[in-house]
């Protein structure tokens, strides 16, 4: 028997590790809603690290459905969805979002990330192939890791390297069952945008299905926040599964999975995070009914976004800041080593700005960065303020 065996020491000793190299993970504690000034480590602050894009997590029609289907339904559920927990309001809310989403059905789960690791682990199996961007969400990678498919990874956004493993997919004995082409839509760290149009051509070539993850799509890409299949005018006979979240431009949390009718009921009797998990609140299932109606109701909240996203973009650019590849209201700072996003991130939060860094293994080695978020509630002052404090921080650690 091994008596120095120790459990525990060594997690303190990895997390002391990550530390000192300046990889750790620190969120600061928010102190009350989510707002574009909110009270963060008791100080009110700019924030531009925050998710709910539209600024619907604090609509007093999304607050108000929830208070009242509280009141209605109860607190919680009381069981998993294919049990007893399937609620009026969750069959709702799959009706109405298949509406919005302009396809056949659509179906709900906890989180964006159980929906992608539950979906993708079923989607594929053994004797099939799933090819996958480089950079991926770690939900992807996650739902790839548990099914015995073949995996090939294909250079970001890097059509020809894609043509090129189909085209030796094509070869592959014994022949390929099934092939599923899987990419973010928008890339989470990057804000850049996937050519969906040419996967999906080279998908149609060889008989491939296309997955895309929207989570940072919807309520940004599309008429209305509709989505990056809409915004490029795509069919469900070209992409095939799109995955969306309401933990970012709804306001909310959830997830969702949308295409056919053959695809939701597959999932509903395949995916295990959707089976063995506990359902969605029922107020949460009316708050993203009615986020819903806001985004159809108020399709200027898109518009200010962008509009916040292409000033905020600009000015940035023209301090010498290097923005990296953004084409969404998702805007890098690029900083290099982890230590340099850490001290800038230190810096600007002493000017009333709450960012957070970006680090391996977030990011590759040498691509920490800064990210910034933003919103359809910022105010020019607002973003004026934070482009002044990211110039004078940027200058102190000669970064610009």
């Amino acid at each position: 028997m091994n008596t120095k065996r120790d459990p525990i020491r060594y997690l303190g000793e990895e997390y002391q590790r990550l530390a000192e190299e300046g990889l750790t993970w620190e969120p600061r504690e928010l102190q009350g809603a989510s707002k574009p000034v909110s009270k963060v480590d008791g100080r009110e602050v700019i924030v531009l690290c925050s998710n709910n894009y539209l600024n619907l997590s604090t609509h007093p029609n999304v607050v108000e459905a929830m208070v009242r289907a509280t009141e209605k339904y109860g607190a919680g559920a009381g069981s998993d969805r294919s049990i007893a927990g399937d609620t009026s309001l969750h069959r709702k809310l799959d009706r109405r979002l298949a509406e919005f989403k302009d396809a056949p059905s659509s179906l709900t789960f906890q989180t964006g990330f159980m929906t992608n690791q539950g979906v993708v682990a079923q989607l594929a199996g053994e004797g099939d192939l799933y090819v996958s961007d480089e950079l991926n969400h770690g939900s992807i990678i996650d739902g790839m890791r548990l099914t015995k498919a073949d995996k090939a990874i294909y250079k970001h956004k890097d059509v020809d390297d894609l043509a090129r493993l189909m085209e030796e997919a094509e070869t592959h004995q014994p022949a390929y069952q099934h092939i599923w082409i899987v990419t973010d839509g928008v890339f989470s760290m990057d804000g850049d945008l996937a050519p969906l149009p040419e996967i999906a051509d080279i998908a149609a070539e060889h008989g491939a299905g296309v997955y895309v993850d929207d989570a940072h799509g919807e309520g940004v890409l599309g008429e209305g926040g509709r989505g990056i299949v809409n915004h490029f005018d795509l069919t469900r006979d070209q992409v095939h599964a799109e995955m969306g979240t309401f933990s970012k431009a709804f306001g909310i949390v959830g997830g969702h999975l949308s295409g056919s009718e053959e695809l939701t009921k597959f999932a509903m009797n395949k995916a295990r995070t959707w089976l063995l998990s506990g359902a969605l609140p029922p107020s949460v299932a009316a708050a993203t009914i009615a986020a819903i109606e806001v985004m159809e109701n108020e399709p200027e909240r898109v518009e200010r976004v962008w509009k916040n996203r292409e000033y905020f973009l600009q000015e940035m650019k023209s301090l010498g800041f290097d923005t990296g590849h953004s084409e969404t209201p998702i805007v890098p700072i690029m900083c290099g080593e982890s230590k340099t996003a850490k001290k800038l991130a230190d810096y600007v939060w002493k000017e009333g700005l709450y960012v957070l860094p970006i680090v391996y293994p977030m990011v590759a080695r040498g691509m920490a960065r800064i990210r910034v978020q933003l919103c359809s509630e910022h105010t020019q002052a607002q973003l004026d303020e934070a482009i002044q404090a990211f110039k004078k921080g940027g200058e102190q650690i000669g970064l610009i």
